[in-house]
């Protein structure tokens, strides 16, 4: 049985995708800071009849990526795919956002993701089909009025990955980066509240890109997918 890591998975898109894994039957490590919420999840998969444990640790702390890799190896002794999707968002002008909010983002949604993977693909590198996704956001690539911070730290994410990518090609791991536009998740909804839900891009919508890369067969490389809101405009 081949072996994930998810964090974020408590809640919205984490979650959809941590469920899809269960499905296609992977053992989980489920990483979050809402403990209530990852018992509950836990408990969902663990009736699907998937051995599933959850971490409910602070990603802004320094050890926990190594610590999680240590965990997951002492349950399972192997990672196959690793899902980096906890993130943190803000909004605020540049002339409002202090230090602090900076590094807290920085700490959550660029280094948490690099030292995981750091930690991870040493052991990565014995799976049969080594896979890191980084969830990362149409701000990765592109700037909105409101978060500068935010998008900083997702530019981070994306040009980290861009450079993995290259360095584990040869041991044969495959990295993507999933950059999605508004999903119906509570951070979106906090962060644009003048989006219609209805427009927004499902959390499933994602997951089903998850799995579709957890599982596809081939010698060609997708690096990055770009999903924007169908009532967008494109590269607007």
């Amino acid at each position: 049985m081949k072996t994930a890591i998810v964090t974020g998975a408590s809640r919205g898109i984490g979650k959809t995708i941590a469920l899809k894994l269960a499905g296609l039957n992977f053992s989980l490590i489920l990483v979050g800071r809402n403990e209530k919420d990852l018992l509950e999840l836990k408990s969902v998969i663990t009736k699907m009849g998937v051995p599933c444990f959850t971490l409910s640790v602070d990603l802004e702390k320094e050890e926990m990526p190594e610590f999680i890799v240590k965990e997951t190896l002492a349950h399972y002794g192997q990672i196959d795919v690793l899902v980096n999707n906890a993130g943190l968002a803000h909004a605020a002008q540049i002339s409002e956002t202090d230090i602090a909010i900076w590094d807290k983002l920085f700490r959550i949604n660029a280094r948490a993701p690099f030292f995981l993977c750091k930690s991870a693909i040493p052991f990565m590198k014995f799976s049969e089909n080594p896979v890191i996704i980084n969830i990362s956001s149409v701000v990765g690539f592109k700037g909105y009025a409101g978060q500068a911070a935010y998008a900083s730290s997702k530019h981070a994410l994306a040009g980290f990955t861009k450079v993995l990518a290259k360095e584990v090609q040869r041991d044969g791991i495959k990295v993507h980066l999933i950059s999605p536009g508004g999903v119906n998740t509570e951070m979106v909804s906090k962060m644009r509240p003048d989006i219609n839900a209805e427009e927004l891009i499902q959390p499933e919508e994602i997951a089903e890109l998850v799995e579709f890369l957890v599982t596809r067969k081939g010698k060609g490389t997708i690096d990055h997918f770009y999903i924007r809101r169908q009532t967008g405009l494109a590269f607007d």
